[in-house]
């Protein structure tokens, strides 16, 4: 759809974000894939602070553009699952609690939807927006061999989620501000980036409408996906029974939801694009007031 952002002419080789990250002793792989398995991670020193800082950026960001905040539950149970995806076409990328009724969320959109089950909202407190603050587990089937390396296809994330809840008729409307805010997050980290549109087949199984946004990763020389905008019409509302009344009558809500930071993805992209000859990092400044450190500097190993 559209292009912003100019990547950056490197007068050095750009180094994929773990060779960068592991010299600076700011993320371990190693251990935690002795520990836990592949595709996970331990965090540390400096980075850690920054993933922090990309939340509080992303918290601050949107709730000043009037979204309720809102830290949902991490485990949802079958029913209210099922009300906010296609469980079959989904199952396979969920951790389930054993003999419990329990699943491990994948996404806040779900909990945050849910948090709508069985409520009439009056017309006039639409739209009703919420940003969701929550980690992600995914179990990322399908992917073997795919990312191995690094923290951009992962198991645990965290994510700051954009969730609407609107009338029908301004679907259009909610779904061009939740993509605006994403794109203005985006410029404001300096992150290039592009726009695609997603045909039907490869949009999920219970959304109209999909925008998957890109940020550019030098080390591939290539844009990846940081997250995705999507309409999901009445689906979820019809299937958690979430109403709007206008007089009278009640009417299914239409849901929509867009990431407003997948915090490792990011973290990721943002390192690399801001990666420097000697190996430091600099830190874009709308996260310097977060972070109280400019740049990550290479220092002696601890």
């Amino acid at each position: 759809l559209k292009k912003v952002g100019k990547p950056r002419k490197f007068d050095f080789e750009p180094k994929h974000h773990q060779d960068l990250l592991v010299p600076l002793n700011c993320l371990d792989i190693e251990q935690a894939a002795k520990v836990s398995g592949a595709r996970f991670y331990y965090l540390k020193n400096q980075l850690v602070k920054l993933n922090l800082a990309l939340i509080s950026f992303g918290i601050d960001f949107l709730t000043k553009k009037g979204l309720k905040l809102i830290q949902p539950p991490y485990m949802l149970n079958k029913t209210a699952l099922s009300g906010a995806i296609h469980f079959t076409a989904f199952e396979d990328a969920i951790y389930k609690i054993q003999d419990e009724d329990l699943y491990l969320i994948a996404t806040a959109e779900h909990p945050v939807v849910a948090y709508m089950a069985d409520k009439v909202v009056p017309k006039e407190n639409l739209p009703l927006r919420f940003v969701g603050i929550s980690p992600c587990f995914r179990k990322e089937a399908g992917a073997h061999g795919k990312d191995t390396k690094g923290i951009f296809r992962v198991h645990q994330f965290e994510k700051v989620e954009q969730v609407s809840f609107c009338e029908p008729s301004e679907v259009k409307k909610e779904f061009d501000f939740l993509l605006k805010n994403s794109e203005q997050m985006l410029k404001a980290l300096g992150i290039p980036y592009r726009l695609l549109f997603l045909c039907s087949g490869d949009t999920g199984k219970q959304a109209a409408k999909t925008i998957d946004f890109e940020g550019w990763f030098p080390s591939q020389n290539k844009y990846r996906e940081l997250g995705s905008c999507s309409n999901l019409n009445d689906y979820q509302a019809r299937r958690l029974n979430i109403k709007y009344s206008d007089g009278g009558k009640q009417s299914f809500v239409a849901t929509l939801n867009n990431t407003g930071i997948a915090t490792e993805r990011t973290l990721a992209c943002l390192v690399e694009n801001n990666q420097q000859k000697d190996g430091s990092i600099k830190i874009p400044k709308v996260l310097w007031k977060y972070t109280g450190f400019k740049t990550i500097e290479p220092k002696a190993k601890a």
